[in-house]
Protein backbone atom coordinates (compact mmCIF):
# COMPACT_ATOMS: atom_id res chain seq x y z
CA UNK A 1 0.00 0.00 0.00
CA UNK A 2 2.84 2.39 0.84
CA UNK A 3 4.56 1.71 -2.47
CA UNK A 4 1.30 2.19 -4.38
CA UNK A 5 0.81 5.62 -2.76
CA UNK A 6 4.36 6.63 -3.67
CA UNK A 7 4.01 5.43 -7.26
CA UNK A 8 0.63 7.18 -7.55
CA UNK A 9 2.16 10.50 -6.57
CA UNK A 10 5.01 9.90 -8.98
CA UNK A 11 2.63 9.12 -11.84
CA UNK A 12 0.57 12.25 -11.14
CA UNK A 13 3.64 14.46 -11.29
CA UNK A 14 5.04 12.47 -14.20
CA UNK A 15 1.88 12.80 -16.27
CA UNK A 16 1.79 16.59 -15.94
CA UNK A 17 5.54 16.79 -16.49
CA UNK A 18 5.17 14.68 -19.63
CA UNK A 19 2.54 17.07 -20.95
CA UNK A 20 4.80 20.01 -20.15
CA UNK A 21 7.77 18.40 -21.87
CA UNK A 22 5.72 17.50 -24.95
CA UNK A 23 4.57 21.10 -25.20
CA UNK A 24 8.19 22.08 -24.59
CA UNK A 25 9.14 20.05 -27.66
CA UNK A 26 6.54 21.92 -29.66
CA UNK A 27 7.93 25.20 -28.33
CA UNK A 28 11.56 24.31 -29.04
CA UNK A 29 10.77 22.93 -32.51
CA UNK A 30 8.98 26.17 -33.36
CA UNK A 31 11.84 28.30 -32.03
CA UNK A 32 14.37 26.38 -34.11
CA UNK A 33 12.14 26.54 -37.17
CA UNK A 34 11.71 30.33 -36.91
CA UNK A 35 15.17 31.30 -35.61
CA UNK A 36 17.46 28.45 -36.70
CA UNK A 37 20.62 28.16 -34.63
CA UNK A 38 21.88 31.67 -35.44
CA UNK A 39 22.59 34.74 -33.28
CA UNK A 40 18.98 35.41 -32.19
CA UNK A 41 18.54 31.79 -31.07
CA UNK A 42 21.82 31.70 -29.15
CA UNK A 43 21.02 35.04 -27.50
CA UNK A 44 17.61 33.75 -26.43
CA UNK A 45 19.15 30.53 -25.07
CA UNK A 46 21.63 32.45 -22.91
CA UNK A 47 19.04 35.00 -21.74
CA UNK A 48 16.46 32.34 -20.89
CA UNK A 49 19.03 30.17 -19.12
CA UNK A 50 20.14 33.08 -16.90
CA UNK A 51 17.02 33.33 -14.67
CA UNK A 52 16.59 29.57 -14.79
CA UNK A 53 20.14 29.14 -13.54
CA UNK A 54 19.49 31.40 -10.55
CA UNK A 55 16.09 29.75 -10.04
CA UNK A 56 17.75 26.36 -9.55
CA UNK A 57 20.31 28.01 -7.29
CA UNK A 58 17.80 29.78 -5.02
CA UNK A 59 14.57 27.85 -5.31
CA UNK A 60 14.75 24.24 -6.48
CA UNK A 61 18.42 23.59 -5.83
CA UNK A 62 18.85 25.23 -2.45
CA UNK A 63 15.95 26.91 -0.71
CA UNK A 64 13.42 24.17 -1.38
CA UNK A 65 15.88 21.40 -0.48
CA UNK A 66 16.23 23.05 2.93
CA UNK A 67 12.64 24.26 3.22
CA UNK A 68 10.67 21.11 2.29
CA UNK A 69 12.09 18.80 5.01
CA UNK A 70 11.55 21.43 7.71
CA UNK A 71 8.05 22.26 6.47
CA UNK A 72 7.14 18.56 6.17
CA UNK A 73 8.27 17.86 9.73
CA UNK A 74 6.29 20.83 11.05
CA UNK A 75 3.29 19.58 9.10
CA UNK A 76 3.70 16.08 10.56
CA UNK A 77 4.00 17.50 14.11
CA UNK A 78 1.33 20.23 13.65
CA UNK A 79 3.86 22.94 14.52
CA UNK A 80 2.43 25.98 12.66
CA UNK A 81 3.62 25.03 9.16
CA UNK A 82 1.70 27.92 7.55
CA UNK A 83 3.46 30.51 9.70
CA UNK A 84 6.82 28.98 8.83
CA UNK A 85 5.96 29.03 5.10
CA UNK A 86 4.82 32.67 5.31
CA UNK A 87 8.13 33.71 6.87
CA UNK A 88 10.07 31.74 4.26
CA UNK A 89 8.25 33.14 1.24
CA UNK A 90 8.58 36.71 2.53
CA UNK A 91 12.31 36.33 3.07
CA UNK A 92 12.83 34.69 -0.31
CA UNK A 93 10.86 37.43 -2.09
CA UNK A 94 13.00 40.13 -0.48
CA UNK A 95 16.25 38.48 -1.55
CA UNK A 96 14.99 37.94 -5.10
CA UNK A 97 13.82 41.54 -5.55
CA UNK A 98 17.29 42.80 -4.57
CA UNK A 99 18.92 40.22 -6.87
CA UNK A 100 16.72 41.27 -9.81
CA UNK A 101 17.64 44.94 -9.39
CA UNK A 102 21.35 44.11 -9.21
CA UNK A 103 21.10 41.92 -12.30
CA UNK A 104 19.61 44.76 -14.33
CA UNK A 105 22.62 46.92 -13.48
CA UNK A 106 25.25 44.25 -14.12
CA UNK A 107 23.72 42.41 -17.07
CA UNK A 108 26.67 42.90 -19.51
CA UNK A 109 29.03 41.31 -16.96
CA UNK A 110 26.60 38.48 -16.30
CA UNK A 111 26.37 37.70 -20.01
CA UNK A 112 30.15 37.82 -20.31
CA UNK A 113 30.35 35.37 -17.42
CA UNK A 114 27.92 33.03 -19.17
CA UNK A 115 29.25 33.21 -22.72
CA UNK A 116 32.45 35.20 -23.08
CA UNK A 117 32.88 33.77 -26.56
CA UNK A 118 30.03 36.07 -27.69
CA UNK A 119 32.09 39.20 -26.98
CA UNK A 120 32.37 41.42 -30.06
CA UNK A 121 29.61 39.52 -31.87
CA UNK A 122 25.94 40.25 -32.52
CA UNK A 123 24.92 37.64 -29.95
CA UNK A 124 26.42 39.61 -27.06
CA UNK A 125 24.30 42.78 -27.35
CA UNK A 126 21.20 40.71 -28.05
CA UNK A 127 21.88 38.55 -24.99
CA UNK A 128 22.22 41.63 -22.76
CA UNK A 129 18.94 43.10 -24.03
CA UNK A 130 17.10 39.78 -23.78
CA UNK A 131 18.59 39.07 -20.34
CA UNK A 132 17.25 42.30 -18.87
CA UNK A 133 13.76 41.46 -20.12
CA UNK A 134 13.75 37.83 -19.01
CA UNK A 135 15.49 38.08 -15.62
CA UNK A 136 12.44 39.12 -13.52
CA UNK A 137 11.12 35.63 -14.27
CA UNK A 138 13.30 34.41 -11.39
CA UNK A 139 11.19 36.28 -8.82
CA UNK A 140 7.89 34.76 -9.86
CA UNK A 141 9.07 31.25 -10.67
CA UNK A 142 11.07 30.93 -7.44
CA UNK A 143 8.05 31.88 -5.35
CA UNK A 144 6.01 29.43 -7.42
CA UNK A 145 8.61 26.72 -6.68
CA UNK A 146 8.34 27.33 -2.93
CA UNK A 147 4.53 27.21 -3.08
CA UNK A 148 4.79 24.03 -5.12
CA UNK A 149 6.91 22.51 -2.37
CA UNK A 150 4.19 23.35 0.15
CA UNK A 151 1.53 21.71 -2.02
CA UNK A 152 3.71 18.62 -2.54
CA UNK A 153 4.23 18.26 1.23
CA UNK A 154 0.42 18.12 1.57
CA UNK A 155 0.27 15.38 -1.07
CA UNK A 156 -1.25 17.74 -3.65
CA UNK A 157 0.90 17.29 -6.74
CA UNK A 158 -1.35 18.15 -9.68
CA UNK A 159 -1.43 21.98 -9.57
CA UNK A 160 2.29 22.31 -8.87
CA UNK A 161 3.14 19.89 -11.67
CA UNK A 162 0.73 21.63 -14.06
CA UNK A 163 2.27 25.09 -13.59
CA UNK A 164 5.15 24.57 -16.08
CA UNK A 165 2.59 23.74 -18.77
CA UNK A 166 1.55 27.40 -18.70
CA UNK A 167 5.03 28.57 -19.70
CA UNK A 168 5.04 26.46 -22.83
CA UNK A 169 1.48 27.32 -23.80
CA UNK A 170 2.13 31.05 -23.44
CA UNK A 171 5.42 30.92 -25.34
CA UNK A 172 3.88 28.94 -28.21
CA UNK A 173 1.05 31.48 -28.28
CA UNK A 174 3.56 34.36 -28.34
CA UNK A 175 5.32 32.88 -31.37
CA UNK A 176 2.09 32.22 -33.25
CA UNK A 177 0.90 35.74 -32.48
CA UNK A 178 4.18 37.25 -33.71
CA UNK A 179 4.08 35.25 -36.94
CA UNK A 180 0.45 36.12 -37.66
CA UNK A 181 1.08 39.81 -36.90
CA UNK A 182 4.35 39.90 -38.83
CA UNK A 183 6.30 40.77 -35.66
CA UNK A 184 9.67 39.78 -34.25
CA UNK A 185 9.46 36.19 -32.97
CA UNK A 186 12.53 36.47 -30.72
CA UNK A 187 11.25 39.67 -29.07
CA UNK A 188 7.81 38.14 -28.51
CA UNK A 189 9.38 35.07 -26.93
CA UNK A 190 11.59 36.91 -24.49
CA UNK A 191 8.85 39.34 -23.40
CA UNK A 192 6.53 36.42 -22.67
CA UNK A 193 8.99 34.87 -20.20
CA UNK A 194 8.28 37.16 -17.19
CA UNK A 195 4.55 37.16 -17.90
CA UNK A 196 4.57 33.36 -17.90
CA UNK A 197 6.27 33.48 -14.49
CA UNK A 198 3.44 35.62 -13.12
CA UNK A 199 0.90 33.13 -14.49
CA UNK A 200 2.71 30.15 -12.92
CA UNK A 201 2.93 31.84 -9.54
CA UNK A 202 -0.74 32.78 -9.69
CA UNK A 203 -1.77 29.20 -10.46
CA UNK A 204 -0.02 27.61 -7.47
CA UNK A 205 -1.00 30.46 -5.14
CA UNK A 206 -4.68 29.93 -5.96
CA UNK A 207 -4.24 26.14 -5.58
CA UNK A 208 -2.71 26.63 -2.13
CA UNK A 209 -5.57 28.89 -1.04
CA UNK A 210 -8.17 26.41 -2.30
CA UNK A 211 -6.40 23.62 -0.42
CA UNK A 212 -6.84 25.59 2.79
CA UNK A 213 -3.13 26.41 3.08
CA UNK A 214 -2.96 29.91 4.51
CA UNK A 215 0.21 31.67 3.38
CA UNK A 216 0.57 35.44 3.44
CA UNK A 217 3.30 37.92 2.66
CA UNK A 218 4.63 39.71 5.72
CA UNK A 219 7.55 41.85 6.83
CA UNK A 220 10.66 39.64 6.69
CA UNK A 221 11.95 38.66 10.13
CA UNK A 222 15.17 36.82 10.94
CA UNK A 223 13.50 34.57 13.50
CA UNK A 224 15.13 31.46 15.02
CA UNK A 225 13.19 29.36 12.49
CA UNK A 226 14.55 31.41 9.60
CA UNK A 227 18.05 31.28 11.08
CA UNK A 228 17.88 27.48 11.10
CA UNK A 229 16.52 27.49 7.55
CA UNK A 230 19.39 29.68 6.36
CA UNK A 231 21.97 27.50 8.15
CA UNK A 232 20.68 24.46 6.27
CA UNK A 233 20.06 26.33 3.00
CA UNK A 234 23.49 27.93 2.58
CA UNK A 235 25.37 24.65 1.94
CA UNK A 236 22.55 23.55 -0.39
CA UNK A 237 22.84 26.88 -2.18
CA UNK A 238 26.57 26.35 -2.56
CA UNK A 239 25.93 22.84 -3.87
CA UNK A 240 23.39 24.26 -6.29
CA UNK A 241 25.92 26.86 -7.27
CA UNK A 242 28.44 24.12 -8.08
CA UNK A 243 25.92 22.45 -10.39
CA UNK A 244 25.34 25.77 -12.13
CA UNK A 245 29.09 26.26 -12.45
CA UNK A 246 29.16 22.97 -14.34
CA UNK A 247 26.57 24.32 -16.76
CA UNK A 248 28.43 27.59 -16.99
CA UNK A 249 31.72 25.87 -17.86
CA UNK A 250 30.00 23.86 -20.60
CA UNK A 251 28.33 26.93 -22.07
CA UNK A 252 31.53 28.95 -21.87
CA UNK A 253 33.40 26.28 -23.83
CA UNK A 254 30.57 26.02 -26.37
CA UNK A 255 30.40 29.81 -26.86
CA UNK A 256 33.79 29.70 -28.62
CA UNK A 257 32.42 27.35 -31.31
CA UNK A 258 29.97 28.51 -33.96
CA UNK A 259 26.36 27.47 -33.16
CA UNK A 260 27.49 25.10 -30.40
CA UNK A 261 25.52 26.87 -27.65
CA UNK A 262 22.33 26.24 -29.61
CA UNK A 263 23.25 22.62 -30.35
CA UNK A 264 23.89 21.79 -26.70
CA UNK A 265 20.69 23.53 -25.62
CA UNK A 266 18.59 21.58 -28.14
CA UNK A 267 20.21 18.30 -27.04
CA UNK A 268 19.60 19.24 -23.42
CA UNK A 269 15.90 19.73 -24.17
CA UNK A 270 15.63 16.22 -25.61
CA UNK A 271 17.20 14.32 -22.73
CA UNK A 272 15.35 16.54 -20.26
CA UNK A 273 12.10 14.80 -21.29
CA UNK A 274 12.80 11.51 -19.49
CA UNK A 275 14.78 13.33 -16.79
CA UNK A 276 11.83 15.61 -16.07
CA UNK A 277 9.15 12.95 -16.23
CA UNK A 278 11.06 10.44 -14.12
CA UNK A 279 13.83 12.08 -12.10
CA UNK A 280 12.14 15.32 -11.15
CA UNK A 281 8.83 13.59 -10.44
CA UNK A 282 10.53 11.10 -8.10
CA UNK A 283 12.44 13.88 -6.35
CA UNK A 284 9.28 15.92 -5.83
CA UNK A 285 7.43 12.99 -4.28
CA UNK A 286 10.30 11.32 -2.42
CA UNK A 287 11.74 14.21 -0.38
CA UNK A 288 8.59 15.15 1.59
CA UNK A 289 7.72 11.46 1.97
CA UNK A 290 11.11 10.59 3.46
CA UNK A 291 11.03 13.67 5.70
CA UNK A 292 7.65 12.73 7.18
CA UNK A 293 8.68 9.09 7.70
CA UNK A 294 11.90 10.05 9.45
CA UNK A 295 9.95 12.40 11.73
CA UNK A 296 7.58 9.54 12.58
CA UNK A 297 10.43 7.02 13.03
CA UNK A 298 9.17 4.82 10.19
CA UNK A 299 12.49 3.33 9.03
CA UNK A 300 10.94 0.37 7.20
CA UNK A 301 8.67 2.74 5.31
CA UNK A 302 11.62 4.97 4.44
CA UNK A 303 13.57 2.08 2.96
CA UNK A 304 10.53 0.88 1.04
CA UNK A 305 9.90 4.38 -0.35
CA UNK A 306 13.54 4.73 -1.45
CA UNK A 307 13.61 1.30 -3.09
CA UNK A 308 10.32 1.70 -4.94
CA UNK A 309 11.35 5.18 -6.13
CA UNK A 310 14.61 3.79 -7.51
CA UNK A 311 12.91 0.75 -9.00
CA UNK A 312 10.24 2.59 -10.97
CA UNK A 313 12.51 5.45 -12.01
CA UNK A 314 15.21 3.17 -13.39
CA UNK A 315 12.60 0.96 -15.04
CA UNK A 316 11.62 4.01 -17.10
CA UNK A 317 15.02 5.74 -17.32
CA UNK A 318 17.36 2.99 -18.47
CA UNK A 319 15.34 2.14 -21.62
CA UNK A 320 15.04 5.86 -22.39
CA UNK A 321 18.83 6.19 -22.11
CA UNK A 322 19.35 3.22 -24.42
CA UNK A 323 16.98 4.76 -26.98
CA UNK A 324 18.82 8.11 -26.88
CA UNK A 325 22.10 6.31 -27.55
CA UNK A 326 20.81 3.95 -30.27
CA UNK A 327 18.51 6.22 -32.34
CA UNK A 328 19.39 9.87 -31.58
CA UNK A 329 19.39 11.11 -35.19
CA UNK A 330 15.82 10.04 -36.07
CA UNK A 331 14.58 11.65 -32.86
CA UNK A 332 16.38 14.93 -33.50
CA UNK A 333 15.69 15.22 -37.23
CA UNK A 334 11.98 14.44 -37.03
CA UNK A 335 11.31 16.54 -33.93
CA UNK A 336 13.43 19.59 -34.77
CA UNK A 337 14.55 19.69 -38.43
CA UNK A 338 12.35 22.14 -40.34
CA UNK A 339 12.44 25.75 -41.43
CA UNK A 340 15.78 27.35 -40.56
CA UNK A 341 17.01 24.16 -38.85
CA UNK A 342 19.39 22.21 -41.13
CA UNK A 343 20.55 18.58 -41.44
CA UNK A 344 24.00 19.63 -40.22
CA UNK A 345 22.38 20.99 -37.06
CA UNK A 346 20.54 17.69 -36.58
CA UNK A 347 23.73 15.66 -36.91
CA UNK A 348 25.56 17.79 -34.33
CA UNK A 349 22.66 17.75 -31.88
CA UNK A 350 22.29 13.96 -32.24
CA UNK A 351 25.89 13.41 -31.14
CA UNK A 352 25.28 15.45 -27.99
CA UNK A 353 22.00 13.61 -27.34
CA UNK A 354 23.75 10.23 -27.43
CA UNK A 355 26.40 11.43 -24.96
CA UNK A 356 23.77 12.90 -22.63
CA UNK A 357 21.88 9.61 -22.92
CA UNK A 358 24.84 7.79 -21.38
CA UNK A 359 24.54 10.10 -18.38
CA UNK A 360 20.75 10.01 -18.03
CA UNK A 361 20.64 7.23 -15.39
CA UNK A 362 23.19 9.18 -13.34
CA UNK A 363 21.13 12.38 -13.46
CA UNK A 364 18.08 10.44 -12.25
CA UNK A 365 19.97 8.56 -9.54
CA UNK A 366 21.10 11.91 -8.15
CA UNK A 367 17.43 12.86 -7.73
CA UNK A 368 16.90 9.64 -5.75
CA UNK A 369 20.02 9.69 -3.56
CA UNK A 370 20.14 13.38 -2.64
CA UNK A 371 16.85 13.28 -0.64
CA UNK A 372 18.54 10.79 1.71
CA UNK A 373 20.75 13.67 2.85
CA UNK A 374 18.27 16.54 2.49
CA UNK A 375 15.56 14.72 4.47
CA UNK A 376 18.04 14.61 7.38
CA UNK A 377 18.78 18.32 6.86
CA UNK A 378 22.32 17.40 5.80
CA UNK A 379 23.17 19.75 2.94
CA UNK A 380 26.91 20.03 3.61
CA UNK A 381 27.80 16.52 2.45
CA UNK A 382 26.16 16.85 -1.00
CA UNK A 383 27.97 20.18 -1.35
CA UNK A 384 31.35 18.51 -0.84
CA UNK A 385 30.44 15.85 -3.38
CA UNK A 386 29.28 18.50 -5.84
CA UNK A 387 32.64 20.25 -5.55
CA UNK A 388 34.36 17.05 -6.65
CA UNK A 389 31.98 16.71 -9.59
CA UNK A 390 32.68 20.33 -10.54
CA UNK A 391 36.40 19.62 -10.74
CA UNK A 392 35.77 16.59 -12.93
CA UNK A 393 33.52 18.63 -15.22
CA UNK A 394 35.90 21.58 -15.56
CA UNK A 395 39.01 19.48 -16.17
CA UNK A 396 37.35 17.39 -18.87
CA UNK A 397 35.47 20.23 -20.61
CA UNK A 398 38.37 22.66 -20.73
CA UNK A 399 41.05 20.00 -21.19
CA UNK A 400 39.40 18.17 -24.09
CA UNK A 401 37.95 21.19 -25.95
CA UNK A 402 41.19 22.02 -27.83
CA UNK A 403 41.31 18.46 -29.16
CA UNK A 404 37.68 17.44 -29.80
CA UNK A 405 35.86 20.79 -29.81
CA UNK A 406 32.49 21.71 -28.37
CA UNK A 407 31.38 18.14 -27.69
CA UNK A 408 33.81 18.11 -24.75
CA UNK A 409 31.10 19.98 -22.80
CA UNK A 410 28.60 17.13 -23.18
CA UNK A 411 31.18 14.48 -22.29
CA UNK A 412 32.18 16.43 -19.19
CA UNK A 413 28.56 16.77 -18.05
CA UNK A 414 27.95 13.03 -18.32
CA UNK A 415 31.16 11.96 -16.55
CA UNK A 416 30.64 14.53 -13.78
CA UNK A 417 27.12 13.16 -13.29
CA UNK A 418 28.42 9.64 -12.72
CA UNK A 419 31.14 10.94 -10.40
CA UNK A 420 28.47 12.63 -8.29
CA UNK A 421 26.38 9.45 -8.10
CA UNK A 422 29.40 7.42 -6.99
CA UNK A 423 30.09 9.84 -4.14
CA UNK A 424 26.43 9.98 -3.07
CA UNK A 425 26.16 6.19 -3.09
CA UNK A 426 29.23 5.69 -0.95
CA UNK A 427 28.27 8.51 1.41
CA UNK A 428 24.73 7.19 1.96
CA UNK A 429 26.10 3.94 3.39
CA UNK A 430 26.67 5.76 6.66
CA UNK A 431 22.91 6.01 7.21
CA UNK A 432 22.65 2.21 7.54
CA UNK A 433 20.13 -0.20 6.07
CA UNK A 434 17.40 2.46 5.95
CA UNK A 435 19.30 4.14 3.09
CA UNK A 436 19.97 0.95 1.13
CA UNK A 437 17.90 -0.62 -1.60
CA UNK A 438 15.95 -3.71 -0.53
CA UNK A 439 16.09 -7.27 -1.86
CA UNK A 440 13.26 -6.74 -4.36
CA UNK A 441 15.18 -3.89 -6.00
CA UNK A 442 18.32 -5.96 -6.35
CA UNK A 443 16.38 -8.88 -7.82
CA UNK A 444 14.77 -6.67 -10.49
CA UNK A 445 17.43 -4.17 -11.54
CA UNK A 446 19.49 -6.59 -13.62
CA UNK A 447 16.33 -7.72 -15.41
CA UNK A 448 15.51 -4.06 -16.17
CA UNK A 449 18.97 -3.64 -17.70
CA UNK A 450 18.59 -6.83 -19.75
CA UNK A 451 15.17 -5.79 -21.07
CA UNK A 452 16.54 -2.36 -21.98
CA UNK A 453 19.48 -3.78 -23.92
CA UNK A 454 17.17 -6.19 -25.75
CA UNK A 455 14.94 -3.26 -26.65
CA UNK A 456 18.01 -1.41 -27.93
CA UNK A 457 18.77 -4.26 -30.35
CA UNK A 458 15.16 -4.26 -31.57
CA UNK A 459 15.24 -0.48 -32.01
CA UNK A 460 18.46 -0.64 -34.03
CA UNK A 461 16.97 -3.17 -36.45
CA UNK A 462 13.70 -1.24 -36.69
CA UNK A 463 15.63 1.99 -37.40
CA UNK A 464 17.48 0.31 -40.28
CA UNK A 465 14.18 -0.85 -41.77
CA UNK A 466 12.45 2.52 -41.32
CA UNK A 467 15.35 4.78 -42.41
CA UNK A 468 13.91 5.50 -45.90
CA UNK A 469 10.59 6.56 -44.39
CA UNK A 470 12.22 8.66 -41.64
CA UNK A 471 13.64 10.88 -44.38
CA UNK A 472 10.36 11.46 -46.22
CA UNK A 473 8.64 14.74 -45.39
CA UNK A 474 5.15 13.28 -45.48
CA UNK A 475 5.88 10.03 -43.68
CA UNK A 476 8.61 10.76 -41.14
CA UNK A 477 6.26 11.55 -38.24
CA UNK A 478 4.41 8.28 -38.68
CA UNK A 479 7.69 6.39 -39.08
CA UNK A 480 9.03 7.86 -35.84
CA UNK A 481 5.78 6.98 -34.06
CA UNK A 482 6.12 3.39 -35.29
CA UNK A 483 9.75 3.31 -34.11
CA UNK A 484 8.76 4.55 -30.65
CA UNK A 485 5.88 2.08 -30.40
CA UNK A 486 8.18 -0.80 -31.41
CA UNK A 487 10.62 0.22 -28.69
CA UNK A 488 7.92 0.49 -26.02
CA UNK A 489 6.24 -2.79 -26.97
CA UNK A 490 9.52 -4.71 -27.03
CA UNK A 491 10.70 -3.28 -23.70
CA UNK A 492 7.51 -3.77 -21.74
CA UNK A 493 6.89 -7.17 -23.33
CA UNK A 494 10.40 -8.46 -22.59
CA UNK A 495 10.41 -6.84 -19.15
CA UNK A 496 7.14 -8.51 -18.17
CA UNK A 497 8.37 -11.84 -19.54
CA UNK A 498 11.66 -11.92 -17.59
CA UNK A 499 10.24 -10.41 -14.38
CA UNK A 500 11.77 -6.92 -14.56
CA UNK A 501 8.42 -5.52 -13.42
CA UNK A 502 4.74 -6.36 -13.39
CA UNK A 503 2.53 -4.24 -15.63
CA UNK A 504 -0.32 -4.76 -13.16
CA UNK A 505 1.62 -2.66 -10.62
CA UNK A 506 1.71 0.29 -13.01
CA UNK A 507 -2.00 -0.09 -13.78
CA UNK A 508 -2.93 -0.27 -10.09
CA UNK A 509 -0.90 2.84 -9.31
CA UNK A 510 -2.42 4.73 -12.23
CA UNK A 511 -5.96 3.89 -11.09
CA UNK A 512 -5.13 5.03 -7.58
CA UNK A 513 -3.40 8.16 -8.88
CA UNK A 514 -6.42 9.06 -10.95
Amino acid sequence: MKSIRLISGFLTVGAWTLLSRVLGFVRDAMILAYLGTGPAYEAFVVAFRLPNMFRRFFAEGAFNMAFIPQYSKRLEGDEDPSGFASQAISGLATVLIVLTLLAQLTMPWLIYGLASGFAGQEQFDLSVAFGRIAFPYILFISLAALLSGVLNAHGRFAAAAAAPVLLNILMVGAMLGAVLAGGDVAQSLVWMVPFAGIAQMGLVWIAAQRAGISIRLQRPRFSPEMKQLVIVAVPAALAGGVVQVNLLVGQQVASYFDRAVGWLYAADRLYQLPLGVVGIAIGVVLLPDLSRRLKAGDHDGSRNALSRAAEISLALTIPAAVALVVVPLPLVSVLFERGAMTSDDSAAIAVAVAIYGLGLPAFVLQKILQPLFFAREDTKTPFRYALGAMVVNAVIAVGLAPFIGWIASAIATTLAGWAMVARLGVGARGFGDVARFDRRFHSRIWRIVAASFAMGAVLWMANVALTPFLGMAGLRYGALAVLVLIGMASYFGIGQLIGAFRLAEFKSAMRRGG
